[in-house]
């Protein structure tokens, strides 16, 4: 019972919160797949999760914007693993080195969910919009990562342009993957190693830009 004597639902924590965000996030995507991005509305989003539209509404505002949580997770996995990057150490071994310790990465549990999702951007303009707009706002976290790691200033020139080519070289992996490679494999286990290659194979060219 509240202060004023009134009954009600105690307020959801920040962490629950963010968990909502997500599994809204996973179930647009999965009805994107599976019906459609025009064919899906707020009200099945929020049944696939056991929330009312007005809540999905709440959150997000459009269906299409229900996918930034899952751009967002990779943004942050990234920043983190670009910190931890030590001098010497090639970039590729860096994120290898977080991927049993970070589940946001590679084996996460959200890849297929996330090829989906990139492979849906080809043909649909909202979403296309969304998976361009979260580049934009990686970028400044990945310069402060870069940053913090060389001890510059967060707004210099030089982690500015290098998260700018790391940044650009991320997005062309993923969507090579996505679009083209994807697109050929069905067997789990050789998905997870096609994009461990091809994710490799691009931070190995974006370290040549970074050292």
């Amino acid at each position: 019972m509240t202060a004023g004597g009134r009954t009600g639902r105690p307020p959801l924590t920040e962490e629950r919160k963010a968990e909502t965000r997500l599994e809204i996030a996973r179930a647009a995507v999965d009805l994107f797949v599976t019906q459609g991005v025009s064919a899906t509305t707020g009200e099945q989003i929020g049944q696939a999760v056991g929330v009312s539209a007005r809540t999905v509404w709440r959150y997000f505002p459009s269906k299409e914007a229900c996918v930034r949580p899952l751009f967002a997770a990779g943004i942050e996995a990234v920043a983190d693993c670009l910190r931890a990057w030590r001098p010497g150490q090639p970039l590729e071994e860096a994120f290898e080195d977080a991927v049993p310790t970070d589940s946001r990465l590679v084996r996460s549990p959200d890849r297929a969910t996330m090829g989906a999702l990139v492979r849906l951007t080809r043909d649909e303009p909202g979403l296309r919009a969304e998976w361009l707009q979260s580049y934009d706002e990686a970028e400044p976290a990945f310069a402060s990562a870069l940053a913090e790691r060389s001890g510059l200033p967060a707004d210099g020139l030089r982690p500015t342009i290098q998260a700018a080519m790391f940044n650009a070289a991320l997005r062309a992996a993923v969507e090579h993957y996505a679009w083209r490679v994807a697109d050929e494999t069905t067997d789990p286990a050789t998905a997870e190693a096609e994009l461990t290659a091809t994710m490799r194979s691009a931070l190995a060219v974006a370290a040549e830009g970074l050292a």
